[in-house]
């Protein structure tokens, strides 16, 4: 099975004190976020697609081999980003989803991922228990049923499953599920955005199998936000590199 990684890198960091693409923040002395995603995406998946704001991409070094770019330009979410790359990704048989700030995805998570992915209508996704999600994925036997964002005003469960920015989906059909989920998804309630996190319990209500791999260590769920998050991950680093 042939998986092009696609990384949703349109953001600046503006809110992390940088005035550059989020991705290219330091994270140590010769590390950023871009950096430590291309070391662990690299050796598992046939290609990396990194989507980038027109700044952001005037802005990015050179390319390592087997990655491409496409250009978001205007951040109107990560579903329009995502698909943005669909004339890379759609080549092959499933695009491994990360976001472009969640620097501490493990290995071993992305690795059990692609491997519990079948061929066919499928996607899988990783989750977490947090103790209070920020987003939070309710299942009902195999099926996803619906996802709460506190961003939207939703009210989520203690111990509740949540991401880790994480998504495999099987490429086959997925566009045209997309433009049929725009036709009828409603706006965010506190955003007025239509999020793409609502479109993978879309997917299951069409038949498509959502299958989730629970992450022990509920600190990959953990992204790059905020300058705690940046302080957080520059300390941690430091004792890794």
């Amino acid at each position: 099975m042939k998986i092009c990684a696609v990384i949703p890198a349109a953001g600046r960091g503006t809110r992390l004190g940088a005035d550059g693409p989020k991705i290219l923040t330091p994270l140590t002395a010769t590390e950023t976020i871009w950096s430590i995603l291309h070391a662990k995406l690299a050796p598992l998946v046939d290609h990396i697609h990194l989507v980038l704001s027109p700044d952001g991409a005037a802005a990015f070094p050179p390319l390592p081999a087997n990655v491409s770019t496409s250009i978001q330009p205007a951040p109107t979410g990560m579903g329009d980003a995502i698909f943005r790359g669909h004339d890379i990704w759609s080549k092959y048989d499933a695009a491994l989803v990360v976001w472009g700030d969640q620097v501490f995805v493990s290995a071993d998570t992305l690795k059990r991922t692609i491997g519990a992915l079948k061929q066919g209508e499928n996607a899988v996704l990783p989750v977490t228990r947090m103790a209070t999600p920020y987003v939070e994925y309710l299942f009902d036997g195999p099926h996803l049923t619906k996802v709460l964002q506190t961003r939207e005003g939703d009210a989520t469960t203690p111990n509740g499953y949540s991401d880790v920015g994480t998504f495999l989906l099987g490429t086959g059909g997925l566009k045209t599920q997309w433009e049929a989920y725009l036709a009828k998804a409603p706006r965010g309630a506190a955003t007025s955005e239509i999020n793409f996190l609502p479109f993978l319990p879309f997917l299951s209500a069409q038949g498509w199998t959502i299958t989730p791999v629970e992450v022990a260590d509920e600190t990959e769920a953990r992204g790059i936000n905020t300058k705690d998050d940046l302080n957080f991950f520059q300390s941690l680093y430091k004792t890794l590199y």
